[in-house]
């Protein structure tokens, strides 16, 4: 395969083809299914037709909709209108030099919330033990929500003090200092995950997800201690792609 020539699609149709080029580029899960919705949103604005179809004139109408009558956000106009240029350059085929063309609503820039220590005192008071550890990891490490719940159980350090956030935004790994005031309770959160591991491992149950090639390379990891989630859902999952 030639670098940069994608490989051929499967799927037939449409919204499965897009799926199936957005896997292959290791996209999140998160982005998928906003890039799916906003290619149905494209679809059914133009009567069910078919974006091969359609072109400047019909992307711009679209667009403008979004930004003039459903007044959304300029980060709502930008997320659209990378789903519409996916869709078209990576699933379709269909190079779209007028996209530079197109007017993008200009974003504000305003001044962030920042809570002081003693109203963040307060909000910690008030927050119940099932949720304390997680805020806490929240504050005093910087996470993102979805990185302190996907934290695996090696990606924290008690000797070094630090946790390993892997595959963060644009898919870039990080080191982050592990707060003082929320190791204890990490702790007790770890022996809490290693009674879930255990009852797992007794009762057979299904290893954890692993990313990537990770199951291929170690087919014994998913069911080990280390590779098990730091913050374990109470009842078993799917995996949303497969359902």
């Amino acid at each position: 395969m030639n670098p940069g020539v994608q490989p051929t699609l499967h799927s037939r149709r449409l919204l499965d083809q897009l799926r199936e080029r957005i896997r292959y580029c290791h996209y999140s899960l998160k982005t998928e299914k906003a890039y799916v919705f906003w290619a149905k949103r494209y679809i059914r604005f133009h009567g069910l037709r078919h974006p091969r179809d359609m072109g400047k004139a019909e992307v711009e109408s679209f667009l403008t909709d979004l930004a003039t009558s459903r007044k959304c956000a300029p980060s709502t106009h930008k997320q659209a209108l990378a789903a519409l240029l996916f869709l078209y350059r990576e699933v379709l085929g269909v190079d779209l030099p007028w996209m530079t063309e197109l007017g993008r609503p200009r974003g504000s820039v305003r001044i962030p919330v920042v809570l002081s220590r003693i109203e963040m005192a307060e909000l910690l008071s008030c927050t119940d033990s099932a949720h304390l550890v997680v805020v806490s990891l929240l504050y005093g490490a910087g996470l993102r929500l979805m990185e302190c719940l996907s934290l695996r159980i090696k990606d924290v350090d008690f000797d070094r003090k630090v946790i390993v956030v892997r595959g963060a935004k644009n898919r870039k790994d990080r080191v982050v200092m592990l707060p003082k005031p929320a190791i204890a309770g990490l702790k007790r959160q770890l022996a809490y995950a290693y009674s879930l591991w255990s009852a797992d491992r007794a009762n057979r149950v299904p290893d954890v997800y692993l990313p990537d090639g990770v199951a291929i390379k170690f087919p014994r990891a998913g069911g080990s201690w280390p590779w098990f989630w730091v913050f374990p859902s109470p009842g078993l999952s799917m995996d949303p792609r497969r359902r």
